[in-house]
């Protein structure tokens, strides 16, 4: 079971489904599903990736950016994989509550960041062996 959906899990029971039932928790917003959630947190995650991905990839040419890298790295690979399996298991398209659209996101994301952050680490191994 993903990391990410146990948390959407633990989420899910502050989290009203519908305008109406937020009104009867008391709760003056409406935050949305927990697959809204899910998917959510899944695209903040592969975001991570991309933006710790980035600098990593600029400081390994100088040498350095292999933590950033690795982190980028597994970041990626966890929000992308996140998004792609809220992809598989969603029921209807877009604007049903679902997540589609977060999950579409999450994979974009999660591709970048693991690709930026196998670049990183290329580029930091090469760096290490010619130094």
């Amino acid at each position: 079971m993903s990391v990410l959906l146990v948390l959407a899990e633990q989420a899910a029971s502050p989290v009203c489904t519908t305008p109406t039932e937020c009104a009867g928790q008391g709760v003056d917003t409406f935050l949305g599903t927990p697959e809204r959630v899910w998917a959510s947190v899944a695209a903040l995650v592969a975001l991570g990736g991309v933006v710790i991905g980035w600098p990593a990839l600029r400081s390994a040419r100088r040498g350095g950016g292999r933590r950033g890298a690795v982190v980028a790295l597994v970041a990626g690979v966890i929000g992308g994989l996140n998004g792609a399996v809220k992809l598989a298991v969603a029921d209807g398209g877009l604007g049903t509550g679902n997540g589609v659209f977060g999950a579409a996101l999450a994979l974009a994301l999660g591709l970048a960041g693991a690709v930026l952050g196998r670049l990183a680490l290329a580029r930091s191994r090469r760096v290490e062996l010619s130094g």
